[in-house]
């Protein structure tokens, strides 16, 4: 892998990985167009690491909070206050569990798409996301419960095939279960801090092959790239969410899954 082919890579990842409009399905595609027999597993989970660093500096209060009613919860000094605390956490358990379960069944499958069912499932993330802008609950609440999670934690797990989006399968499944949407945007991706540290650990085997097709400096400027481009697409993206514009991406998204889909099933 070359140094400009890590750069662009990285880009992709930073803001397909936010904007929902699925960084894997954007990564595979370019890695097509660009003759790349494939993104090294562990080069695709390094660049999420990158994202997931940006997601760590934009809700570190909430993270740090998050930690401090868990540590009190383990001491056995809880206080009244740490209730909404104490059902994020749970919720951040119970839909981590799901994601498990389903991304371990569908992992190979997902492994397998061609571009063609990638494309197909572009179009599948833009009419969710065109739905979920018409979503507005009767009754929103703050901070989720044990069917928000369920619900969302399934939409993570759907989200592991490529085309489909995690951040707009979460969030909008999020709408769906009741949530407003600060608090939509707020789950959707404190949650995809065990899911991406998971995966990389779980790809920490293939160290060497990271190792033999890419160098240090091309990793390092994609790895720079990723976090530089994800803080930004990031805040974009909350900005967009508490406005309720999540249905826009649908005007990108589906038109670009059914060019890929004419181009690669000719």
């Amino acid at each position: 892998m070359t140094l400009p082919q890590s750069i662009v890579l990285g880009a992709i990842q930073g803001v397909a990985e936010f904007l929902p409009i699925s960084s894997s399905g954007h990564l595979a595609i370019a890695a097509e167009f660009m003759d790349l027999a494939e993104v090294p597993l562990l080069f695709d989970i390094s660049l999420h690491v990158a994202t997931l660093v940006a997601v760590c500096v934009v809700f570190r209060s909430r993270i740090v909070s998050l930690f401090a009613v868990l540590g009190r919860l383990l001491v056995g000094k809880g206080r009244e206050s740490d209730a909404d605390g104490r059902r994020m956490i749970l919720a951040l358990v119970i839909a981590t569990a799901v994601t498990g379960a389903i991304g371990l069944a569908v992992k190979d499958l997902a492994e397998m798409m061609s571009p063609f069912a990638i494309s197909l499932c572009f179009v599948v993330t833009g009419a969710v996301l065109f739905l979920s802008g018409r979503l507005v609950p009767s009754s929103p609440v703050s901070v989720p419960g044990i069917r928000q999670a369920l619900i969302v934690g399934l939409a993570q797990g759907i989200g592991v095939f490529p085309g489909i989006s995690r951040s707009g399968s979460t969030i909008s499944a999020s709408l769906l279960g009741g949530l407003d949407r600060r608090a939509a945007g707020e789950f959707s991706f404190l949650l995809s801090i065990p899911a991406i540290l998971a995966a990389f650990i779980l790809e920490l085997k293939d160290a060497d092959t990271l190792i033999g097709s890419v160098s240090a400096l091309p990793l390092v400027a994609g790895l720079v790239t990723a976090f530089a481009t994800g803080l930004l697409s990031l805040k974009f993206l909350l900005g967009l969410i508490n406005r309720g514009r999540l249905g826009w991406f649908a005007f990108y998204l589906v038109p670009l899954g059914i060019a890929l889909a004419c181009y690669f099933g000719m």
